[in-house]
């Protein structure tokens, strides 16, 4: 059994392997989007029936033309890299969402919501885009997908610990079941959560600097965030960088932004 299952695990990691075009990562993903996005989709569909869109139109209206100006900065970012293709099957979509909650998500596909809660540090139109791109940038570097093989592969790792351990003792067994779990989780998925966060936040700058938002508005986002307050748990354990962490990151990041818009004829001061 173990001499079919070991190949067919290479094989499966080998032809699985993608790349995010806009920075290079190479990024575990046998998931296609014609399987991923209907059930996005349906998913939103559903999420919008119990969570009501926001009744203030302005606010709503703002949201969408912020949204639409990163998606026409997204296609003419890949078109003139040549990844058109890349953007088959997104519907691109944002609704402001009725609740206090201080969030936002996209879907894979392109579906975006943006609380009403979030408006409370994101007060002007740069900073809104700072988040849309950074939402933005997780469905475009398929990061929903990457996450979901990701734990497909845990759980085959969890199988093969198994096999691997079979012969031991229950309490032994259970033992090492347990070292792999906590092994998994702080030694793989959450760091590699953390660096999909600090992926999309480079990405989502980058977009708003071609839509003509300034990128330094990102770093303020994040300075908001630190001041409201409440306790973050340890880096380490955390699906998220600190917010320190983000803000140094995108200050370092900001010229990088300025200088690819710049290949658009977006000038910043």
């Amino acid at each position: 059994m173990k001499k079919i299952i070991f190949p067919l695990i290479v094989l499966l990691f080998v032809i699985s392997c993608k790349t995010v075009s806009i920075t290079g990562r190479k990024q575990l993903n046998f998931i296609p989007n014609s399987q991923l996005f209907p059930a996005s989709f349906a998913q939103y569909d559903a999420f919008l029936k119990e969570h009501p869109v926001s009744k203030d139109k302005k606010q709503a209206e703002r949201i969408a033309r912020i949204g639409h100006r990163l998606v026409k900065a997204t296609e003419q970012y890949y078109k003139a890299n040549g990844w058109e293709d890349q953007l088959k099957g997104y519907e691109w979509e944002f609704n402001l969402v009725a609740d206090s909650v201080m969030n936002a998500f996209c879907m894979p596909g392109g579906k975006v919501v943006y609380f009403e809660g979030l408006l409370k540090v994101t007060r002007t139109d740069e900073e809104i885009a700072a988040v849309m791109g950074h939402e933005i940038a997780h469905a475009l570097a398929n990061h929903g997908a990457e996450r979901m093989s990701q734990v497909y592969a845990q759980n085959i790792g969890a199988i093969l610990t198994m096999l691997a351990t079979h012969k031991a003792s229950p309490e032994e067994q259970k033992k090492w079941m347990a070292i792999y779990g906590y092994g998994s989780t702080l030694g793989v998925i959450l760091p590699y959560s953390r660096k999909h966060e600090s992926e999309a936040d480079k990405i989502g700058q980058i977009l708003m600097a071609i839509a003509g938002y300034n990128p330094d508005a990102a770093v303020n986002v994040w300075i908001n965030m630190s001041q409201m307050g409440g306790q973050q748990p340890p880096e380490f354990l955390s699906t998220h960088p600190s917010h320190q962490t983000r803000i140094n990151n995108l200050k370092k990041w900001a010229p990088e932004a300025k200088k690819v818009a710049r290949q658009f004829g977006v000038i910043f001061q």
